[in-house]
């Protein structure tokens, strides 16, 4: 077992490996949205949110500056998307009724973005900046994870990534906020899912970029030794925080 190359996987990780947000997290967004005419999601990458909100609108439209993320997005009739960055939304004047940014608010250029947040925005829309906090394992594995995750990777996270991990509790939002009820991601994966999405992180690609192969294997067979039987299934979930607040627009 200490031999096998356990991120030798292959294929697009991104795509399938990044967990899945709960229908009930889009509903509870679409409760909230003054009307169900059309919701955008800025930062949409692959769709993963953008498709739980497309049966709670009459429109979605999911924008995300990568092409090759969106040529990566399930095709959904009541999706419309667009490639596009969050400072430059190619979309009609108070006209969006939801706008949402799922793990992807730490990467933008804020007040562009609230600029055109603003302006997109009807008068009583609803902003949330969402983001998924850091994997909590079964109890078997989580010493070794957290000590993996804090201390050994730990440097090659970028300085961003501080935001998601607090939840974006310490940046700006000059909204009129309010509290969203709790959720969370749940998944139970086998052995190489749990690897292939640590292969997800931009701390990996870091690390391994920085000639750290050994560092990433050592974990890998030291997960696999406490995890057993590789298709063994363990359960797995993350924290879901968000900033949400409503859009005042002029009369």
């Amino acid at each position: 077992m200490s031999q096998k190359n356990w991120f030798d996987q292959g294929g697009s990780a991104y795509a399938r490996f990044r967990p899945e947000y709960p229908p009930e997290l889009a509903a509870y967004l679409a409760s909230v949205a003054p009307d169900a005419q059309l919701a955008a999601d800025v930062g949409c990458g692959n769709g993963q949110l953008t498709r739980l909100l497309a049966p709670h609108f009459d429109q979605v439209i999911g924008l995300d500056p990568s092409a090759d993320q969106i040529a990566n997005a399930a095709p959904d009739q009541r999706i419309d998307y667009r490639c596009a960055p969050a400072e430059q939304l190619p979309l009609d004047d108070h006209g969006v009724s939801l706008i949402t940014v799922a793990q992807a608010a730490h990467w933008f250029d804020l007040p562009a973005f609230y600029r055109e947040a603003r302006r997109i925005a009807k008068s009583g829309a609803v902003l949330a900046l969402i983001s998924y906090g850091v994997l909590r394992p079964e109890p078997v594995l989580r010493p070794r994870f957290q000590q993996f995750y804090d201390d050994e990777i730990g440097p090659y996270w970028p300085p961003e990534r501080r935001l998601v991990d607090s939840g974006y509790a310490t940046i700006d939002f000059p909204f009129d906020e309010f509290q969203a009820p709790a959720f969370e991601i749940r998944a139970e994966w086998d052995l190489p899912q749990f690897l292939g999405y640590i292969q997800t992180w931009s701390a990996f690609r870091s690390a391994r970029e920085a000639g750290k192969q050994a560092l990433l294997m050592t974990f890998a067979n030291d997960a696999a030794r406490l995890w057993g039987l590789p298709e063994t299934r363990r359960a797995f979930s993350w924290p879901i925080n968000m900033r949400i607040g409503r859009l005042i627009t002029p009369a």
